[in-house]
């Protein structure tokens, strides 16, 4: 993101912004719609459905009003009322015996009831000051299901899913799979009709990046596109499926859960070397390792009977956590705290809950006790590992480690890219202690306030532990976990591909199936889906594979008034909703197209182009991460998967393209677009770089071309289709205005060209060069690359 002396120039900025001007268009519309306002309190157009449902209209407004002081947390219960159980609202008030907060039927004697609607300051719930008024239509609804008994329900999310028929339609004749069944089955409730199919030339991009990250190289589009069979679609999905890409491309999904980092974090954060757990998991995608084998391996290889390196070097999952390498510290701190991350780590990216808030006291909006935590943190808390093992400059890994040697390399590790002169490499993992390690509740969390003895356990309003058949240790979690009575696992995996496909899951809060978490859109999908994945052998590359085969899928991203101002966030799936790209499929897009990206599975990370002096100005001056060194040669194209991710200084450009900061489990990347993304796409030596050599490759090996030839050849290598006439007038006036400005100022085009390290080709005409790298640099900073759509 170096600023750079000669800057691109203002007309440069103008056709990116023109380009723009539909996307921010789409942006606006509905803020700008009569009469739009940004919440109501009171009912407005809602409608009270004729059935209330507890899981569905009032828990949510509980959850969010009520359970805070009448909750699953004892200790700041209020009153002695619960009222997220069906025995706390039922029962005599503590305080008033003959007075009952909910009496089905009866919501005129109901004392919470009574209260909500209460003008009295003193008596009124929620308080004034808890600032959490009772809109009017949730009133009605609280009224409207007393009334008709007050029944509770399980939480949706702690029931086991049930395959439920898939619906039939009629009328519209739409659909390739029993997911677009459902799909429209909810769209023609809410009035709503499919968007035609995408052209073919923006639906090859689309699913061409959904599944390998990369936009698909000339031979590939060349054959699709001119594939006139009904087959074309499923043998392009077929061949994306099975590149050595796709494995890179859902291995970067992993590591953000994993919390994957090339250092220690921490104070010295000095350089550890996970990678070989990295090249593992690209590796387990690639080979379409079943789910449940997937996370087994990883929960607890080296408890498997006669594990071998790869089952162990799998447990590097749950080691990708901070280690302290600093002086002074309380070693028994750091080994209970490397626990607590273990345990939150798996309880939401595996099973989408956030237990974490059980660490200090009970949770207060699930029914998640501080002994359900504790008990479940008991599983991780029997490992060898220390909570000090030296000081910086001990090592890149830590105890239990695992060497990885070169005839492992050529044997069971094959998949591991380590250079033969490099000797061994050391990864941290996990190993059982013999004898087990007593588990206590911790008294708000704190390290050293131990009180209550516990044992391996988890929810019970999950599933509760069966000790009698399954082992009291991570192996025994790992099988619980894939039990088919475990409500959570397959669902929350299922819905986090369905986010990464569609850009919104079918559980909007991805990493939360709690009480406070977003109800399914499409339950019944939702349910379809999670047990299908588990009846077909947790087979990861099948579910992906029906996902972007759907009608659903491959719709047009058009979007039309009604979707605006009825859906703006595409809820009942419509149409194909266009979405920014991740930071590192970003990166990956331009070398790609550009030619120079070095497509090396595995290894080492690598240190790109970066901004002088950011690791200086953060390091502590000690260790191997100190200074940053850049690298050079074909180090400096790989996929930004494998750029070093340091925790305490991750990469800059990144970060501002919304990427994790992996210092704890992710499972759903912010999506933003801001004005210091604009920055970084305008001056990024890596994009000026790819655009001088695209552009020096064009001119080289087709010297004789016209310069519309040119640019049309750039607009369909990044987009995946031609530019309109419109686009190709405004994209052709400006490489003649760039021509006049070089040809006018030859030290201009000189120092635009002089930008990263690759060889520069003495032999092209420098101004007729340097305008169509400024093309080139434009069309990849035009909203439609930075998008999918």
């Amino acid at each position: 993101m170096m600023c750079r002396k000669n800057p691109v120039s203002k007309k440069s900025l103008s056709i990116v912004a023109v380009f723009s001007v539909f996307g921010l268009l789409i942006f606006l519309l509905p803020m700008c719609r009569p009469g739009a306002e940004s919440g109501s309190s009171d009912a407005g157009n809602f409608v009270l459905p004729k059935y209330v449902d507890y899981n569905y209209d009032i828990k949510p407004i509980l959850s969010d009003k009520c359970f805070a002081c009448h909750g699953p947390d004892n200790n700041t219960r209020e009153a002695g009322l619960r009222l997220d159980t069906e025995e706390g609202a039922y029962k005599a008030l503590a305080e008033s015996p003959d007075k009952h907060a909910v009496v089905p039927g009866k919501p005129h004697i109901s004392e919470a009831f009574l209260r909500i609607t209460s003008d009295d300051e003193s008596i009124k719930m929620p308080p004034t000051a808890s600032n959490l008024p009772l809109s009017n239509f949730e009133i009605d609804l609280i009224e409207r299901w007393i009334e008709q008994g007050a029944v509770y329900k399980p939480h949706w999310a702690f029931t086991a899913p049930k395959k439920p028929e898939v619906p039939q339609q009629e009328k519209i004749k739409w659909g390739n799979n029993e997911i677009d069944n459902f799909v429209l089955d909810k769209m023609s409730k809410v009035g709503f009709k499919p968007n035609p199919e995408a052209d073919k030339n923006r639906l090859l991009r689309r699913v061409s990046l959904d599944l390998t990250g990369l936009p698909p190289d000339e031979k590939v589009m060349e054959r699709f596109l001119n594939d006139d069979s009904p087959q074309a679609y499923e043998k392009l999905v077929d061949e994306l499926l099975a590149s050595p890409a796709f494995g890179e491309q859902m291995a970067l999904h992993w590591m953000d859960v994993a919390r994957y980092a090339d250092s220690y974090g921490y104070q010295d954060d000095d350089i550890r070397t996970q990678w070989p757990w990295r090249d593992w998991v690209i590796h387990a995608f690639n080979e379409n390792m079943p789910y449940n084998q997937f996370v087994t391996w990883q929960l607890a290889g080296d408890l498997l009977p006669n594990p071998n390196k790869e089952q162990i070097l799998a447990t590097a999952f749950n080691r990708n956590h901070k280690i302290t390498e600093e002086g002074g510290v309380v070693e028994e701190e750091y080994r209970v705290a490397y626990g607590l991350d273990k345990t939150n780590t798996y309880a939401k990216g595996i099973l989408g809950i956030t237990m974490e808030c059980a660490q200090c006291h009970d949770h207060k909006y699930d029914p998640f006790t501080q002994k359900n935590y504790y008990g479940m943190y008991a599983f991780f808390n029997n490992s060898l590992e220390k909570g000090l093992e030296g000081l910086v400059n001990s090592g890149p890994s830590k105890t239990p480690r695992l060497t990885v040697t070169q005839e492992d390399i050529k044997g069971i590790l094959s998949f591991i890219n380590q250079n033969a002169d490099d000797g061994e490499v050391t990864v941290s993992v996990m190993g059982e202690r013999d004898s087990i390690r007593p588990t206590f509740i911790l008294d708000r969390g704190v390290y050293d306030a131990p009180t209550v003895r516990v044992y391996p356990q988890t929810p019970e309003a999950v599933l509760p532990f069966d000790s009698t058949k399954y082992a009291s240790n991570r192996l025994g979690l790992a099988q619980w976990t894939f039990s088919d009575k475990n409500p959570l696992t397959s669902r929350v995996f299922v819905n986090q591909m369905w986010a990464l496909i569609f850009g919104r899951g079918l559980v909007a809060s991805v990493a939360d199936f709690g009480n406070q978490g977003d109800l399914p859109s499409h339950p019944e999908l939702l349910d379809w889906l999670a047990v299908d994945f588990q009846q077909n052998g947790w087979n990861i590359k099948r579910l992906i594979k029906q996902l972007v085969s759907t009608a659903t899928y491959k719709q047009s991203s058009v979007i039309e008034k009604k979707h605006l101002e009825k859906d703006p966030d595409n809820i009942f799936l419509a149409l194909a909703k266009r979405l920014r790209l991740p930071a590192q499929m970003i990166r990956d897009q331009v070398l790609a197209t550009s030619g120079l990206l070095n497509r090396k599975i595995g290894g080492p990370s690598i240190k790109p182009y970066q901004p002088e002096g950011i690791w200086e100005v953060s390091s502590s001056g000690r260790g191997a991460l100190a200074q940053y060194v850049q690298d050079h040669g074909q180090d400096l194209y790989r996929r930004g998967m494998y750029v070093f991710f340091k925790l305490t200084l991750p990469p800059p450009n990144m970060l501002i393209f919304d990427a994790s900061n992996r210092d704890a489990c992710e499972v759903q990347r912010q999506r933003t677009n801001t004005p210091l993304q604009a920055l970084v796409m305008m001056n990024d030596p890596a994009i000026l770089e790819a655009s001088r050599i695209y552009s020096t490759n064009l001119m080289a090996d087709q010297p004789n071309l016209k310069q519309n030839d040119y640019i049309n050849k750039v607009f369909k290598r990044v987009l995946c289709r031609e530019p309109t006439d419109k686009e190709l007038e405004l994209l052709g006036s400006y490489y003649q205005d760039e021509l006049t400005r070089f040809t006018q100022n030859k030290k201009d085009a000189a120092s635009f060209l002089n930008v990263g390290e690759a060889p520069q080709d003495n032999s092209l005409p420098k101004e007729k060069l340097a305008a169509l790298m400024s093309v080139v640099h434009a069309i990849y900073n035009l909203e439609e690359t930075l998008n999918k759509g």
